[in-house]
């Protein structure tokens, strides 16, 4: 009998790690919005790294098929609420409702380095998102094609993690209505109303993130930048600004693990 031999960068892993910490970030009130916010939030951390649903930096997926180029993943997102008192060019119109986005990720790795230290991806996540209220409200779809790069001890510093992606935000017609639309109900001499746009081009977005797990802790911390040049909507009196910076940094204390061990290929866990 042949037993089948693990890749030599492989290791044994917990099955799932869990930890609670503190992270400060700044964001627009939504895509196009000169309002920054900022937040303190809790971080949870959670690993999870079964063979159909793992969670990591790239958030929560499932993993319907994976090759050894091909992934086709579950890709899971979300938005804050906005208050439109709080928000001049809003104000008088509805509040916008957190939202959460889910849907399909198609995967292609295009090239990895020999010394399994680097890694370029093509993904493909499509989703649809939804409303977080007693009664969720289909709000449209997007599409975010882009480039990712994962980089395992860049530049020597052993143990950090480092991603970048970059690609353009196509939105349908009623995602971007949700967010751009001015019905003449709510038009004012300075917000005049706007017709619904249409569906296509929302702009570009980069990112690059940070992280190393130490023993007991993690720390990340991640910088974005957004373009609306261009975008269908950019004409919408409520696009402010048509760039912005977000950026945030966090840590989270390991506070449990499990007792069950599984292999984990080593590239695959400097994603997280």
């Amino acid at each position: 009998m042949v037993l089948a031999t693990p890749p030599a960068s492989a290791r044994e892993e917990p099955l799932w790690e869990a930890g609670l910490g503190i992270a400060g970030i700044t964001f627009p009130a939504y895509r196009g919005s000169d309002q920054t916010r900022g937040y303190v939030l809790p971080a949870p951390y959670f690993t999870y790294r079964g063979d159909i649903l793992k969670s990591d930096r790239h958030g929560v997926r499932g993993v319907f098929f994976k090759g050894e180029d091909v992934d086709l993943n579950l890709s899971v997102g979300a938005s804050l609420p906005v208050d439109s008192s709080e928000t001049p060019v809003r104000e008088g119109m509805p509040d916008l409702k957190p939202s959460v986005e889910i849907g399909p990720s198609l995967e292609f790795t295009l090239w990895r380095s020999q010394d399994r230290h680097t890694k370029v991806d093509l993904r493909l996540p499509l989703r649809f998102a939804f409303t977080v209220e007693s009664r969720p409200q289909f709000i449209g779809a997007q599409l975010f094609p882009n480039l990712n790069v994962d980089v395992r001890s860049p530049f020597g510093f052993t143990g950090w993690n480092l991603g970048m992606l970059a690609g353009p935000v196509l939105t349908n017609s009623r995602y971007n209505r949700y967010f751009y639309e001015v019905s003449p109900e709510f038009a004012t001499a300075t917000r005049p109303a706007y017709g619904g746009p249409g569906g296509g081009y929302g702009g570009m977005q980069f990112l690059m993130a940070l992280s190393k797990r130490f023993p007991g802790y993690w720390i990340g911390g991640f910088a974005r930048y957004d373009t609306l040049k261009g975008a269908v909507f950019e004409d919408s009196p409520l696009v402010t600004s048509k760039h912005y910076v977000a950026a945030g940094i966090g840590i989270s204390w390991i506070l449990g693990r499990s007792s069950t061990r599984v292999q984990v290929d080593e590239f695959d866990e400097a994603r997280r």
